[in-house]
């Protein structure tokens, strides 16, 4: 830049008509012109020393570790209802009125014992009527067969004619029809007798009550007769789900090769951890066409009783055992678009983006299923602060394997292999 040529000179420092400046005159423009230099070379060394201060900030700190690499199972994870093994509702099988009620809403029954009682007097009345019947049919057929055998054997002049004979004969088979009908009758109305005392068909856990005692109940057949109680079976219990097609094919596939039935495990709505066991024991003949699943049923011990049809429960099924795998943070893995990313560090500071496919939690890690080397860098602190490209300052950290799952976290609903355990 050429200072002395933006400058103003006075006119008594202008040139005379030679050209040439006195001496005494070139000094104070040099000078000055020098001075100028000096102040635009100190402002440029400040301003542009400010700028470039501040488009190059610190470089982020941040915590690097290898994965973590240990034996797993993976779980498929299910939610679905607890159903009884069995399920019965009590009717009566005879009409009449309710003279007692023998249990207590809600109590655990056992097979034969006895719930209601219907007025038995009017039954009592026709058994003994029907014995009654059966012992004037066994009189006659007494007597058809005495007046048989007196003239079945008689020959010569004593024997009378072939008709009479048949007569007799014949009258012997109708007594013993009709003695075999009374009898039938008597077997009824001991059935019917029997039918007074309501009883528990199955042990269980008895409902409340329908009917009480002083109401006419109706004994008619089917569905027709009053209902009186329910009693649900609850040791095992059934716990019911709907599963993919795949699942149906590893049950098939294990059944075939004689493998035993697949591992379950149950944990309820309050409950963090999976307490309940059982297997799986039943899947349906046929695939939803409209979703493309299938109803499977896993049974589970309850002695206890503490399991009751209907509550909702977590259940966990083993998905191919043991497997080698890789665990990073959770946090460590972020959204983009479609794809999952993990970011690690270079061995020159520079952060990449690793897009990898992820795996059941563990705990509040992640299992890295492809996309990762055991060796990488990852990113384990301090995730808003860095992104793909940008230049940090590495620090080693650590990732622990004992970090329970936090308190009241929402539930996961990955379709497949939603949790897994170290082994």
């Amino acid at each position: 830049m050429n200072v002395a040529t933006s400058l103003q000179i006075p006119a008594e420092y202008a040139p005379d008509r030679s050209g040439k400046i006195a001496r005494s005159r070139r000094m104070p423009i040099a000078v000055g012109g020098l001075a100028l230099v000096a102040i635009a070379g100190i402002g440029w060394a400040i301003f542009g020393r400010s700028e470039t201060a501040a488009a190059l900030p610190p470089p982020a700190v941040v915590q690097t570790a290898h994965p973590l690499v240990r034996d797993v199972t993976e779980w498929d994870d299910y939610v679905g209802r607890f159903a009884p093994s069995k399920s019965v509702d009590i009717r009566p099988r005879v009409s009449g009125a309710i003279t007692q009620v023998l249990f207590r809403d809600g109590d655990y029954v056992r097979q034969g014992q006895p719930l209601f009682q219907v007025d038995p007097r009017p039954y009592r009345a026709a058994l003994a009527e029907a014995q009654a019947d059966a012992a004037s049919a066994r009189a006659a057929l007494a007597l058809a067969r005495s007046d048989y055998a007196r003239v079945s054997g008689l020959t010569g002049d004593e024997a009378m004619a072939a008709s009479e004979v048949d007569s007799r004969r014949a009258r012997v088979r109708a007594a013993e029809a009709a003695l075999a009908a009374a009898q039938a009758r008597v077997s009824a109305r001991s059935l019917d007798m029997g039918f007074t005392t309501v009883r528990a068909p199955i042990s269980g856990r008895v409902s409340d009550r329908k009917v009480d005692a002083g109401n006419l109940v109706s004994g008619e057949s089917g569905a027709n007769a009053t209902l009186l109680t329910t009693i649900n079976a609850v040791s095992p219990i059934y716990f019911t789900f709907d599963a993919s097609e795949s699942l149906f094919l590893k049950a098939q596939r294990d059944k075939a090769a004689n493998r035993a039935p697949s591992a379950v495990e149950v944990r309820l709505q309050d409950e963090t951890e999976y307490r309940w066991k059982g297997t799986l024991d039943f899947t349906d003949n046929g695939l939803d066409a409209r979703s493309g699943t299938i109803r499977v049923r896993a049974s589970l011990d309850n002695a206890g009783g503490f399991l009751t049809p209907g509550m909702f429960g977590n259940m966990r099924l083993a998905n191919g055992g043991k497997v080698r795998a890789m665990l990073v943070p959770d946090e460590a893995v972020r959204a983009d678009q479609t794809r999952k990313v993990v970011m690690v560090v270079g061995k020159d500071g520079t952060v990449a983006g690793r897009p990898v496919d992820t795996g059941p939690l563990v705990g509040n890690l992640r299992v890295i299923r492809s996309g990762l080397r055991p060796d990488d860098a990852v990113v384990i602190s301090n995730f808003q602060a860095v992104a793909a490209g940008a230049k940090v300052q590495a620090k080693p950290g650590r990732i622990a394997s004992d970090i329970p799952a936090p308190s009241g976290a929402p539930a996961r609903t990955e379709p497949v292999a939603a949790q897994a355990t170290l082994d």
